[in-house]
């Protein structure tokens, strides 16, 4: 593992650790079963594909100095992404059925991500861990991570209800440049919109 960020605490490094990769599938799916819950759901199996498909080259963790988990940030370039995986990576935990369906309700939550641009795939940090400057490191690597690659800007979405998350990236330097409405899917993924923002950076 390569360490990115070392403070009195925490590292951060690329990617996760081997050791990890469970709690990193849970972490995510503890973070994001709200929109999660009917592609992914239930639990157990939602953190069975997703622990399969983490693309470790898509993401940067938080350890602490004794080696514990604390949070992770994935990322989609058109290489590919955090939570990678294809129908038949879903038909393995679901079934074909149940793959087809649920494949066509991810896709609704598909972002396009364009050469210059770095489109975030989640960030979450672990409860214990909160409050002690994480979520703010594991952001500043993914925006190192990506002015190394030479690209022009950072997307994310923040849906509406997660206002604390959305306080850190404004207060980073992120700026909102669309808002996507659900509509009537808002009882599927449980939020009414989702707010695209984007930060340049390397210039």
């Amino acid at each position: 593992m390569k360490t990115i960020y070392a403070s009195e605490t925490f590292l951060i490094e690329s990617g996760f650790r081997a050791e990890h990769r469970h709690q990193a599938a849970l972490g995510y799916w503890r973070a994001f079963s709200r929109k999660l819950r009917y592609p992914f759901g239930p639990e157990g199996k939602a953190v069975s594909f997703i622990e399969g498909v983490l693309d470790p080259t898509h993401a940067i963790s938080a350890v602490s100095n004794e080696g514990q988990f604390l949070g992770m940030v994935g990322f989609k370039t058109p290489n590919g992404a955090l939570v990678g995986g294809g129908l038949g990576d879903l038909a393995r935990t679901y079934g074909w059925i149940g793959a087809t369906w649920r494949g066509l309700l991810i896709n609704i939550l598909e972002r396009d991500c364009s050469d210059r641009s770095l489109l975030m795939d989640g960030i979450f940090v672990e409860p214990e861990a909160r409050g002690r400057g994480v979520g703010t490191a594991l952001l500043h690597a993914v925006e190192r991570h990506a002015a190394s690659m030479q690209l022009q800007r950072i997307r994310l979405d923040v849906i509406d209800t997660n206002s604390r998350a959305r306080v850190l990236y404004e207060r980073e330097g992120f700026a909102p440049l669309s808002v996507l409405s659900l509509g009537p899917l808002k009882p599927i993924f449980g939020f009414s919109s989702a707010t695209q923002m984007t930060k340049s950076i390397g210039r």
